[in-house]
């Protein structure tokens, strides 16, 4: 087999992360791995292999007619017989089809609100396009069970996110006091809910001074980035909520912080939850997507959505109690080294590829 994953962006995010994780697995399992950006490069494009090609599309507009026969010719070059692409690549990857009609498209659904999908904006398009796909792949079952029922290919799997961490030896620094550190790794996005978090570590500001929350990802300078900043100032957490943007060095920002959070509305199956436990960061998360799962009582802490007198109280535990900091995070650390790295995924996806089982 010979691959390219398709991706929009290379900045950070869980399609993104999923995308250079794949063509960086594969190059050590089949003869040809690539992977190729269409609109944006980013931070994560450090990250890719030495033996993975790369292209950057350069894409500038829907039909972006250079974009694609710049494209086509790297798929030509490198005799590319499968295209995976994550998310909303799936567009022009239909387009390459067009224009290489030998081309077999596997289709990566990492939509956000997996909790929601039912009210799916681009369903009409994603049918169109499912008759040129040859595989789908969902990140979780409901996407999954969505697929089926709503898209024209039924060759559909379910295969977990893994995670893949590139170890760094520098990295951003932390702010806040060593050892009393709450990290959120979420790009600044609705179905994230850092106001859930903001109202947390207001809470937790009143009985804890000294601990401190840490959001890393990226700020697309809009208006809920806008709100976030705003209620910031108004709650007075400006020495106690700190963000940072997009960072590359994810394993250097893990291992600075005691105690891992996600306050999602919704999601698919977050990597950075599967990075948390990687390192053994003990986790409370709300309950939604395909995070519980992941997380149970004994390796971690689950809140229902939108709770913030729950995460509150589950923060007040951690922090109170180290010892079960170490045990929840250990738990954790040994589920997702058993389940969610590559060498527990990539076989199952190179078999569905290969015959669809």
């Amino acid at each position: 087999m010979r691959i390219v994953q398709l991706i929009d962006s290379l900045e950070t995010g869980g399609a993104e992360k999923m995308a250079v994780s794949y063509a960086n697995a594969l190059s050590a399992e089949i003869p040809y791995s690539g992977l190729i950006a269409t609109r944006k490069e980013g931070v994560l494009q450090k990250e890719i292999a030495s033996g993975v090609p790369y292209l950057f599309a350069n894409r500038t507009s829907v039909l972006d007619f250079k974009a694609l026969w710049r494209t086509r010719a790297f798929l030509k070059e490198h005799d590319v017989s499968i295209a995976h692409a994550h998310s909303s690549s799936f567009f022009f990857a239909v387009l390459l089809k067009m224009i290489c009609p030998s081309l077999k498209i596997v289709w990566h659904d990492h939509y956000g609100y997996s909790d929601f999908v039912s009210e799916r904006k681009n369903k009409r398009l994603l049918q169109w396009a499912s008759f040129f796909f040859y595989r789908i792949i969902a990140v979780n079952e409901k996407l999954k069970n969505w697929s089926q029922k709503e898209l024209h290919c039924k060759k559909v799997k379910y295969l977990p996110n893994f995670v893949s961490v590139v170890h760094n030896e520098s990295g951003i620094a932390l702010k806040g006091t060593e050892g009393k550190r709450i990290l959120c790794l979420a790009n600044l996005r609705p179905q994230k809910n850092h106001l859930l978090l903001l109202e947390v570590a207001k809470n937790i500001k009143n009985s804890h001074p000294d601990w401190t929350f840490h959001l890393v990802g990226k700020d697309f300078k809009d208006a809920y980035s806008e709100q976030l900043q705003k209620q910031i100032h108004a709650s007075e957490l400006q020495h106690t909520v700190f963000l940072y943007g997009s960072v590359a060095e994810v394993d250097v920002v893990i291992q600075q912080a005691e105690i891992g959070i996600l306050t999602s509305i919704s999601e698919g199956l977050p990597v950075s939850l599967l990075e948390y436990g990687y390192f053994g960061l003990p986790v409370v998360a709300t309950a939604v997507g395909e995070i519980p799962t992941v997380i149970n009582g004994a390796n971690g802490i689950l809140i229902p959505e939108g709770e913030a007198g729950s995460f509150t109280e589950a923060l007040l535990q951690l922090i109170a109690d180290p010892v079960k900091r170490t045990e929840i995070g250990t738990a954790l650390q040994k589920d997702i080294k058993q389940h969610y790295i590559k060498e527990s995924v990539v076989q199952d996806y190179l078999n569905f590829i290969s015959n669809g089982n």
